[in-house]
């Protein structure tokens, strides 16, 4: 199975479906080239970062070109404005993922 950060999204916004405007359709390529090298946290801020840079309609326009969710976005324009910092090598807060297997079934 191919490694999910290594597939670029094809943008798929108004501007570059029509190929009317070269030099958008590399900036949004430019974009998800980028994301696709990134893991999720470093994704969420980047885009949150694009969105803020661009303002009104920033999110719907960046959930456009990169293919991530409006939430997901403005999730990541959230933890720049609140600017809170993960322990170095964690990418998620502690306590999500799946239980650990010993909580989910006792010892009989």
């Amino acid at each position: 199975m191919a490694d999910q950060r290594s597939i670029v999204h094809a943008c798929s916004c108004p501007v570059c479906r029509r190929g009317a405007e070269p030099e958008v359709a590399d900036y949004h390529a430019a974009i998800n080239a980028v994301l696709a090298g990134l893991d999720e946290r470093n994704r969420r801020l980047f885009a949150g970062l694009l969105a803020s840079e661009r303002g009104h309609g920033g999110v719907t326009l960046l959930a456009q070109v990169t293919g991530l969710s409006r939430t997901t976005i403005l999730r990541g324009q959230r933890e720049l404005a609140d600017g809170v910092p993960l322990n170095p090598g964690h990418i998620r807060r502690p306590g999500g993922g799946r239980p650990r297997l010993e909580k989910k079934r006792p010892a009989s």
